[in-house]
């Protein structure tokens, strides 16, 4: 997982409520074994639609995907946060997060923010006038700001996922992280146990 303190980059309207994992990425896309190259997967059924948003050229550097009330709901399947960042978001800011999915973007490095349905409104209104608005989350201070507009937000997060993005640590990296305390408990272990090598 890569350390994240801001994100700066343009908006993709998403203007619906309620996605779900399978719109995200439909069931047929999780066949395969692999982590990467779920981005084409991404809304697959909706993209049939030229029309659809994510068709648009005008978004096609958008590295933050702002969505309507309850992002994320449905299974559990972490393929939907792959698919998202495979896609190139880096964030996701909504009034509302499915619990389950807003735990695995905060396990695999996507910055979900959760931000008032009003200013997620403006949002929704204003990136279509002007794709270039330029949206910056900010990890460190806990704030989502857009300077055209002179809106500036708090956002919540929890203090020790706030850590992990700032620092880039993933289960893993949390783990290696007491590398040390690992050895020396196993070199006082009884030898008769089995080990555990990093």
């Amino acid at each position: 997982m890569q350390k994240v303190e801001i994100i700066e980059g343009t908006g993709l309207p998403l203007n619906r409520s309620d996605v779900d994992t399978d719109q995200i990425i439909p069931s047929d896309w999780l066949k395969r074994v692999e982590r990467t190259g779920f981005g084409k997967g991404l809304f697959s059924e909706w993209r049939d639609d030229r029309e659809f948003v994510l068709n648009k050229p005008e978004y096609a550097k958008a590295t933050i995907l702002v969505a309507g009330q309850n992002f994320g709901t449905g299974s559990s399947r972490e393929h939907a946060v792959w698919a998202i960042q495979d896609y190139g978001f880096k964030a996701v800011i909504s009034p509302r997060f499915a619990d389950i999915f807003k735990n695995n973007c905060t396990k695999m490095g996507l910055v979900p923010v959760e931000l008032d349905s009003t200013v997620v409104s403006l949002m929704l209104n204003e990136i279509p006038k002007n794709p270039e608005l330029l949206i910056v989350v900010d990890l460190k201070n806990l704030t989502v700001s857009i300077p055209e507009l002179s809106i500036e937000e708090k956002f919540a997060i929890d203090s020790f996922v706030q850590y992990r993005f700032l620092n880039g640590l993933d289960d893993i990296g949390l783990t290696l992280a007491n590398g040390k305390a690992i050895s020396d408990y196993e070199s006082n272990r009884f030898k008769w146990l089995p080990k555990v090598t990093l």
